[in-house]
């Protein structure tokens, strides 16, 4: 399989604060990869900078066969990220949460109803305003939006947060199953044990650098230097 992800040297800064700083990372079509590291590592910033959010200053990053430094939009479509915010609209309800983000990615409008349906969310909940969830609730309606769109590459960033047991269970079953579809994953999980059992590799971040990777049975990939595959 080709690469979903290819970084080389990233710097991406935030005003002259460096986010990334010469940040190298290769992620295969079909594979799930856990980010570890610590507050401020970078993880959240790699996750962005995948999405498309994040400019790239300097290195080359292509995702999904698009070039960031030239077009950091396009990618936008195929791409679902899952961060801290949710990007929901609190004013609208969760249905329409749902139907707006996947007509804004024009993904099939036909997928919404089972998606609700797989997050719990088809019942009273679907007409409620997205301001009147709690956290786990809104967490749900952010997974129905991913499992909704199919995007070729799931970006989570400490997806477990706020969900109950059953949530993270769930959670857990869609990143097996959008790897068994042939999508990529990359998640940033403090949750160590639960994001590795599902992950083929984990990636190690600091100062906005990878430092080292391994794959999940344990076998070691390789100390990471600026060539990290």
């Amino acid at each position: 399989m080709g690469a979903a992800i290819s970084l080389r040297e990233c710097v991406s800064l935030s005003g002259r604060f460096p986010l990334l700083a010469g940040l190298s990372l290769e992620v295969r079509e079909g594979e799930v990869v856990h980010l570890r590291g610590p507050n401020g590592a970078g993880k959240s910033s790699l996750l962005r900078l995948c999405a498309g959010l994040v400019p790239v200053v300097s290195g080359s990053a292509v995702v999904l066969g698009h070039d960031l430094r030239t077009d950091r939009h396009s990618v936008r479509r195929e791409v679902g990220l899952l961060g801290h915010s949710g990007f929901l609209y609190d004013d609208l309800s969760v249905e329409r949460n749902v139907r707006f983000a996947v007509r804004a990615a024009r993904a099939d409008p036909g997928q919404v109803e089972g998606a609700l349906r797989r997050l719990g969310l088809d019942g009273r909940l679907r007409h409620v305003p997205v301001a009147r969830l709690s956290a786990g609730q809104r967490r749900r309606v952010s997974l129905a939006v991913l499992v909704a769109r199919r995007p070729r590459l799931w970006l989570l960033d400490e997806p477990h947060a706020g969900l109950d047991q059953d949530g993270r269970a769930e959670l857990d079953q869609l990143v097996v199953e959008a790897r068994a579809a042939g999508s990529t994953v990359v998640l940033a999980s403090h949750e160590l044990e639960r994001a590795s059992a599902v992950s083929d590799r984990v990636v190690g971040l600091a100062g906005g650098r990878v430092v080292a990777a391994s794959l999940c049975e344990g076998r070691v990939a390789g100390e990471v230097g600026s060539d990290v595959a």
